[in-house]
């Protein structure tokens, strides 16, 4: 193997003189970093995927944090290691120690977290390359072989491909996320919305999508619109399905599990909703979404620029504005009905 970069990467000395003894084909052990919520273990899943198809022999370990295992893709990996995370202040020093140096020695350690966890496990793991994308330039020197910069303005999930770009593998276009479960069936074709998100702060105003799905449930009476309830107490829907109960083709949907979820969102039609994982579970179902952003300070960076996807923010971060997300909605499913009438008359 080599390295395929001009400028848009480092690799250390050592690194480029041990890539060069290494075939994909040899390469057995790899253990992937990716300490974070359930919107980017989704992110991960075309990284894991491309991963099998340039390293076929290597078995493929997942290093997560306890706090953060829900909707990890254990489906697409051969084991699973877990770091204590903030729901184990309890754990000692020396058992953290001890639980990072079970992930035992890796031929590559794709770290795709970042994180002062993650960092310690590159230091205190064998590893023959440690890969990486660091927010710091000095980090590089001291926990990686190899780095990628992480841009700010592409898609997520492209960015954690160019640890594989540099070594000149070519991922597929548009990406792969072969997410499981099936398609919910209902007896009309909906929308569906998720109105909450992981912090309150990414939350579009209650109101605002209380006035979105008035609107939307008059112009589109044949559609049904689906409040879609998210896990934490919270997050409840019945404040907004209080206001909308008048409105027959408004249900509110309150799922005990993310299949659950996942079948609801694969069976949609389109997708309205905050900067959360409920919509990057749609995206990667390849169904189409209206994503809502204010809080995030880099929207580019989860909106993906193929298919049929849009990003609804204000220049100058303010809270969009009811009638802002309604032309998007309204454009975007005008979008996808012609793409549906295109794909019948092929």
């Amino acid at each position: 193997m080599k390295f395929w970069f001009w400028s848009g990467a480092w690799a250390s000395n050592k690194a480029e003189r041990v890539v060069a003894s290494l075939k994909p084909e040899a390469i057995r052990n790899i253990a992937v970093i990716r300490h974070a919520a359930l919107g980017d273990m989704v992110l991960l899943r075309p990284f894991l995927l491309e991963l099998r198809r340039f390293f076929p022999n290597a078995q493929v370990t997942l290093s997560l944090v306890s706090h953060y295992t829900y909707g990890a893709p254990e489906d697409l990996v051969d084991r699973v290691h877990i770091m204590y995370g903030n729901n184990r202040r309890d754990v000692s020093s020396r058992e953290q120690i001890r639980r990072a140096r079970e992930l035992g020695p890796q031929d590559l350690i794709f770290d795709q977290a970042n994180t002062t966890r993650s960092h310690w496990l590159c230091l205190l793991s064998q590893a023959t390359l440690r890969i990486g994308f660091p927010y710091r330039a000095w980090q590089r020197y001291v926990f990686y072989d190899a780095v990628v910069w992480r841009s700010e303005f592409q898609y997520e999930a492209e960015t954690m491909l160019d640890m594989l770009r540099l070594f000149g593998f070519k991922p597929r276009v548009p990406l792969v996320f072969d997410l499981p479960g099936d398609a919910h069936v209902h007896a009309r074709p909906y929308l569906l919305y998720f109105p909450t998100a992981s912090i309150v702060e990414k939350c579009w105003p209650q109101d605002r999508y209380v006035q979105l799905l008035q609107q939307l449930a008059q112009e589109y009476p044949q559609y049904d619109h689906l409040v879609l309830q998210g896990v934490a107490k919270w997050e409840t829907i019945d404040p907004i399905m209080q206001e909308l109960a008048h409105q027959q083709n408004v249900l509110g949907i309150k799922p005990t599990s993310l299949e659950q979820s996942t079948s609801l969102i694969k069976g949609a039609t389109m997708i309205i909703a905050n900067d959360t994982g409920v919509r990057n579970l749609a995206i990667a179902a390849d169904i189409p979404t209206v994503g809502i952003f204010f809080q995030t300070v880099v929207p580019f960076r989860y909106w993906p620029r193929y298919g049929l996807h849009e990003a609804v923010f204000d220049p100058d971060g303010t809270i969009p504005a009811v009638g802002t997300v309604h032309t998007a909605t309204v454009e975007l499913l005008q979008r996808v009905l012609e793409s549906k009438k295109r794909q019948a008359t092929t």
